[in-house]
């Protein structure tokens, strides 16, 4: 980023049209996918490969810019206090899920089971339904299916905990070299951030697989699988993502981009990994371990 004093306005772009138009597509092969379950597929891909090019032809614009030294101190400003904003959103996207899993274990399955003012829901609709987290049984098995148990905490999940938070020092590391004008700890920080990202991913792929094919625990296992997929899988696309967007930081280390005083590309994806590393720990206490 420059040192220029004018704040930059870019000229009329047509990415946003595109990536309308990409959301639109992505929207429409979901529907296709999941309501008529033939045809939709191919669309939805297509979909998310518009998207692919508008992320890469947008976000190069962006980076030719700054690079240009177009970019002032008030956009610097601006582009922070976006990031904020996003990652606010981010918070409050994880607080519903989080939300709905206290709401799930805290009343409605006690409720269920005749406990507070649940009486009569448990007389008269399910009277032989006990209270119980986890929640193996439904109190009615139509279109859910049981699970043998749950994924405990001391397994993949703790090592997976001990890879995030490695992750988050390791991306620390980074940002001080590159303070420090250390190109070598930069790109060497940024290395071994993209690693542990790839590996933990790798990790909760495996755990997948042992749930649905040795557990029998999946998105249809009532509301305990729901939310344990629904937390830990929005979480897993998070980790995808911020090892995409480190990989594409380290990439510009080592074409020689960012200097110790001008650098928010690489504090915006910082932040963003410190965020998810967040959301993880309290991922593992209130899912796997309580």
């Amino acid at each position: 980023m420059s040192e220029s004093t004018d704040y930059y306005v870019p000229e009329p772009s047509y990415w946003p049209i595109i990536a309308t138009i990409a959301l639109f597509i992505i929207f429409l092969g979901a529907a296709l996918t999941f309501n008529v379950g033939s045809g939709g597929a191919p669309i939805l891909v297509l979909g998310f490969v518009m998207l692919g090019v508008v992320f890469f032809g947008w976000f190069g614009e962006v980076i030719r810019e700054s690079e240009n030294g177009v970019y002032s101190d008030q956009v610097d400003v601006s582009f922070r206090m976006g990031m904020s904003w996003f990652i606010f959103s981010e918070v409050m996207f994880f607080a519903a899920f989080f939300g709905a899993l206290y709401y799930a274990r805290m009343y409605s399955v006690p409720w269920l089971g005749g406990e507070g003012s649940g009486a009569a829901t448990n007389e008269f609709l399910w009277p032989e339904f006990t209270t119980a987290w986890p929640l193996f049984e439904p109190p009615s098995t139509y279109a859910f299916d049981s699970f043998k148990e749950t994924i405990g905490a001391w397994g993949i999940p703790f090592w997976n905990t001990a890879i995030l938070l490695t992750s988050g020092g390791t991306v620390t590391w980074a940002h001080w070299g590159l303070i420090k004008g250390n190109r070598l700890q930069l790109i060497s920080g940024l290395a071994l951030t993209v690693a542990l990202g790839v590996i933990f991913v790798g990790l909760q792929a495996d755990e997948y697989a042992h749930a649905y094919n040795d557990l029998g625990l999946t998105l249809n296992s009532g509301i305990y699988g729901a939310t344990f997929f629904l937390l830990t899988g929005f979480h897993g696309f998070h980790v995808t993502m911020g090892t995409i967007m480190l990989a594409v930081i380290l990439a510009r280390s080592i074409k020689g981009h960012f200097t110790p005083k001008n650098h928010f590309a690489f504090e915006a994806v910082a932040w963003y990994w410190h965020f998810v590393d967040v959301v993880w720990i309290g991922l593992f206490i209130f899912v796997y371990w309580l």
